[in-house]
């Protein structure tokens, strides 16, 4: 063998011909050695394994465009590819679908079929979801790096008042940034929990004052620590508008939409306060104020901008809503059927508490939630054991959804710790080439990002393309023999 590609070599078959389709391929994917046939690789003649059948006819360099070693004595083709994966794509040449195994990347699976000239219509649907859940991670991880990125580089084109206004906010949205950052968050979040405990002091008639018209007021003292923590949050949220690269998607995120609730009601009753006796009663002033100072609760949700856990939450509920949503209905359901129950059972009863059905919903919330007030009870027998009825399927309907949501809120959590670690691990890969390719760049652009390979979640893997890492299955099938077996569609499932 010279390499030439001139020298003869033995064909297995014409194109068309019925020895073609008769002809055995041997392949040795990953050291697993195969026996297919060219009736079966015909079907889809696309692909690479189909394109075996009469490569030998174009010599050596037809033969190494299409795999990576080719024993003339044996007539095997050697691919250096992941024998796991290769089971799996194999099986469209058989049930003209794919399955990936438990424990295959779904990125590596979809190079794969690239390799091999499979079109990912074949791939099942449920792989279908899982690829692209892994592809949105990918997007999110480039996301985040590329947001490092931005933060690192510096643009010598940008005016003093722009590179003011990024050094702004990543002092202000990114306390990771420096230690400068983190203590402002730190107090931020003090103060959060200051003012919310100075309103709920000021509820405490031990300490009010009074007034001049003999009205109970919050003490001085509260209303100062107050006012100081609404400039910091003033200031604070004014900062970061000023600063935002983006001002309308700011002004409409939510938690921003919260930070302005918790900050408005004290302008407004201040204003109120102040000018507003002019225009309306006293009364009515007062009872405006009072309802402004209620909505000061707002600001506790202020909490969830500085804790993951909070926003980790809240996004499992979001994900939670069908759950959720099956709650409402189960709860809604036993509501009306028990308290319409109870009704009729407690009418023969001359004390009865159940004097309409809608008056027996409370009675029927209170129970099915197992809080059981005790304000309206039953005194009949029947209603008694409509009761215990009630309540055993309250129980029942609220620990139904309960395993859902803390999945949700479980899967989201590990979601988040893996993409850091992703992220953090990408950067120390973008570094480690720049350095070894001996280039001084202090910043990133989204070209940069783009050019780099995917990189499957979780993995510590120190190269990407070089070597393609092999993932083992946790059940064998062995392929197609000599001898033509054929497998059941639920083996090729496993």
């Amino acid at each position: 063998m010279d390499g030439s590609g001139e020298c003869s070599l033995p064909e297995q078959g014409s194109p068309g011909s019925a020895a073609g389709d008769d002809i055995e391929i041997v392949v040795n994917v990953g050291g697993v050695r195969q026996v297919l046939y060219g009736d079966l690789l015909s079907q889809y003649p696309e692909t690479r394994l189909a394109e075996l059948i009469n490569c030998l006819a174009g010599g050596y360099d037809t033969i190494f465009s299409l795999c990576d070693d080719y024993d003339p004595g044996k007539r095997e083709f050697y691919f250096d590819r992941d024998p796991d994966a290769f089971k799996c794509v194999i099986e469209v040449y058989y049930f003209g679908e794919v399955h990936m195994k438990k424990g295959i990347c779904p990125i590596c699976f979809k190079n794969e079929m690239d390799f091999w000239k499979v079109d990912l219509k074949f791939l099942d649907d449920c792989c279908k979801s899982h690829l692209s859940e892994k592809r949105e991670e990918l997007e999110e991880i480039a996301r985040r790096v590329q947001l490092i990125l931005d933060d690192l580089g510096v643009d010598a084109a940008e005016g003093r008042w722009r590179r003011c206004q990024k050094c702004v906010w990543k002092f202000l949205e990114k306390p990771e940034s420096s230690c400068p950052a983190r203590v402002v968050a730190v107090l931020s979040f003090l103060l959060i929990l200051v003012s919310s405990v100075v309103m709920c002091m000021g509820t405490i008639p031990e300490l009010q004052v009074l007034d001049a018209e003999g009205n109970r007021v919050e003490h001085p003292t509260l209303e100062n620590v107050e006012t100081a923590c609404i400039g910091w949050f003033t200031l604070e949220y004014l900062l970061r508008l000023f600063s935002s690269p983006n001002k309308l998607h700011f002004a409409l995120s939510f938690m921003n939409i919260v930070d302005v609730l918790a900050i408005l009601p004290f302008y407004v009753s201040l204003t109120l306060t102040h000018l507003g006796a002019r225009m309306m009663e006293l009364t009515n002033v007062q009872q405006a104020v009072q309802a402004l100072r209620i909505m000061r609760v707002a600001r506790i949700f202020k909490l969830a901008r500085h804790s993951s856990g909070l926003q980790t939450l809240t996004y499992a509920l979001k994900r939670s809503f069908k759950e959720l949503g099956l709650l409402l209905m189960y709860l809604a359901v036993g509501i009306f059927v028990f308290s319409a129950l109870g009704y009729t059972m407690e009418q023969s009863h001359p004390e009865t508490l159940f004097k309409s059905i809608p008056q027996s919903f409370w009675w029927a919330i209170i129970t099915m939630t197992t809080v059981g007030y005790g304000d309206i009870y039953p005194k009949t027998t029947l209603g008694k054991l409509n009761a215990a009825i009630s309540f055993l399927c309250g129980v029942i309907a609220i620990a139904l959804p309960i395993h859902p949501i803390i999945n949700n809120f479980v899967r989201y959590y590990n979601k988040q710790r893996v993409l850091e670690t992703a992220a953090k691990h990408e950067l120390e890969l973008m570094e480690l080439n720049s350095s070894s390719a001996g280039e001084g760049k202090t910043g990133g652009s989204r070209s940069d990002l783009d050019n780099l390979p995917p990189e499957p979640v979780g993995q510590e893997a120190p190269s990407w393309s070089s070597r393609l890492k092999l993932s083992h299955s946790d059940t064998f099938i062995p392929l197609l023999t000599e001898e033509k077996h054929h497998r059941t569609r639920l083996q090729s499932c496993k």
